[in-house]
Parts: C-alpha cells; sequence; structure tokens
C-alpha cells in the first residue's frame, strides 16, 4: 500500500473496533462480546481502512488482531449482515463482497506484520481473517469453522479458497471448505494452520510478545519478506528468483544492512532502524 495519503488524515474514532498503540506495535480488538464480536457492515468498513491508514502512516512496526470476551470472531451478524443482504440487489452484493475481500488482501499487503490471537471461536469471516495474518496464536479453547456452505454459500468467500490450500494443502482445504465442521486447535496446529498453540489463556499475551518482538526488529526486511510471499505464490521459479535478487539488492543499500555489519563487528546488539 502507498505510504502517500493525499488529502488523508487519522481517524481520530474508530466506532466499530478499538485501537491501542504502544512502542510500534498496534493492536486491533474486535469488541462486541456479547455477540461474539460478529462483524457488521461498519465492522468491516473499519478493518480496511484502518489497515490502509496504518500502512500510510507507517507508524505499525506490527499489528495484533484480537477478540474480547469468549470468543475471536463468529463471522458475519445474523441478523444485521445475513438479514439484511435478502433485501439486497446485485449490484449491492457485489460491492459488499468486494468489501469484505478488500479487508483480507489490506491483512495480506499491509507493510508490517499481522498477528491474529485466536481462543474461542473463530468462524466464517472471523476463520478468514485469522487465515489471511501472518502468524497465528491460538489456545486450546480454539476452533476455527469455514462455514459458509452451512448457510448455502461458497466455501471460497473473502478469498479463503486461495488462502487455505497454501496454508494447509489442498486435501485439507477441501475438508474445511466443503463440510464447514469445526476443526479444535490440536487438529489446527496438526494440519499446519496454526503457527503456536499455547496454554490456555495465553493467546492473546504470547501474540503480543511476538508482535514486540517483530516491532523491535528490522521493519523494512520484514515488510519485504511478507511482500515476496505474497507475490511469489504464484510465479514461477525463474521469476521468483529473479524478484529475490532484486528485493536483496535494494535491501543491500539499506541502513540496516550496513547497521548489522557495524554491531557484529562492534559486537554489540544491532539497533535496526527499519530503513
Amino acid at each position: 500500500m502507498s505510504p502517500f495519503p493525499g488529502s488523508a488524515s487519522r481517524t481520530p474514532k474508530w466506532h466499530h473496533l478499538r485501537l491501542t498503540r504502544e512502542d510500534g506495535v498496534a493492536t486491533v480488538t474486535l469488541a462486541r462480546p456479547g455477540k461474539l464480536n460478529a462483524l457488521t457492515f461498519g465492522a468491516y468498513a473499519d478493518l480496511r481502512d484502518l489497515l490502509a491508514e496504518l500502512s500510510r502512516e507507517r507508524s505499525a512496526r506490527a499489528l495484533v488482531l484480537a477478540g474480547e470476551g469468549r470468543g475471536f470472531c463468529s463471522g458475519g451478524d445474523v441478523d444485521e449482515i445475513i438479514g439484511a443482504t435478502l433485501a439486497m440487489d446485485t449490484g449491492q452484493l457485489l460491492d459488499f463482497n468486494r468489501m469484505t475481500g478488500q479487508v483480507v488482501r489490506a491483512i495480506r499487503e499491509c507493510p508490517f506484520p499481522v498477528i491474529a490471537a485466536v481462543h474461542g471461536v473463530a468462524a466464517g469471516a472471523g476463520a478468514v481473517l485469522a487465515l489471511a495474518a501472518d502468524f497465528r496464536i491460538a489456545d486450546p479453547t480454539a476452533r476455527f469453522t469455514f462455514l459458509f456452505t452451512r448457510v448455502g454459500l461458497s466455501g471460497g468467500d473473502m478469498g479463503a479458497a486461495y488462502l487455505l490450500p497454501r496454508v494447509v494443502g489442498l486435501g485439507h482445504a477441501t475438508r474445511l471448505l466443503m463440510l464447514g465442521e469445526p476443526v479444535p486447535a490440536p487438529e489446527a496446529e496438526r494440519i499446519g494452520l496454526l503457527s503456536e498453540l499455547t496454554d490456555e489463556g495465553r493467546a492473546d499475551a504470547r501474540a503480543g510478545e511476538l508482535a514486540r518482538r517483530l516491532a523491535a526488529g528490522p521493519a523494512l526486511a520484514y515488510a519485504q519478506t511478507k511482500a515476496l510471499l505474497t507475490a511469489e505464490l504464484d510465479m514461477p521459479l525463474a521469476a521468483a528468483v529473479e524478484l529475490d535478487a532484486a528485493t536483496q539488492a535494494l535491501l543491500m543499500h539499506g541502513e540496516d544492512y550496513a547497521e548489522f555489519h557495524a554491531a557484529f563487528t562492534g559486537k554489540r546488539p544491532p539497533k535496526w532502524q527499519g530503513r
């Protein structure tokens, strides 16, 4: 995403989520605990716009996405979204579905690592938000359900049919997206859906620890690694190694590369600048 904001200014208050910032870490909390953090039209729009704003500002070096209360996110609100979409025409439905996909693209394309801290339910769109993150940290209460076919829709929602096979393989992805059955945390770890399984109640804390570690590291190197991981998913090997070469040549002119050498020869920890 471009860092050039035009006339856009920082949003003073987000109405559908809670944002905190500390030491380069942005923590975004879905905060409708009474509804298991079910998403509304406004929540989708806020997530899309917040990720774009943080990407322009370059103020966040890592982001934690969490849910308040008993679960991470139960997906789209049945009353406020599913009920409303029944009255929409095709153009309105296309606009809505494009917006939900824009949230996933924003997670994948933002220039900082995104860590999903999952406990309890991560269902439907909530499961896809976690899937789109760079890291998924969950405790034993977590369960993932890609339940789109169970409401009569395609399992390939919000990019799930693109991302999930690349994380867990085609066989597991077919089972999860076709059947829509819950995947408990131990199974999610076994099939590679999780980055880390923590003790119960520790997912948020562990995600925060990882975010602080990433925020203190070489931010430009992380941003380019994330960009290459996304861009090279569909590239032939020859194109991928050429893109790797060009990226490394650029980063070798960076301040962090020179700083590593100075720190190594000076027998001290590097002071990363993200440049």
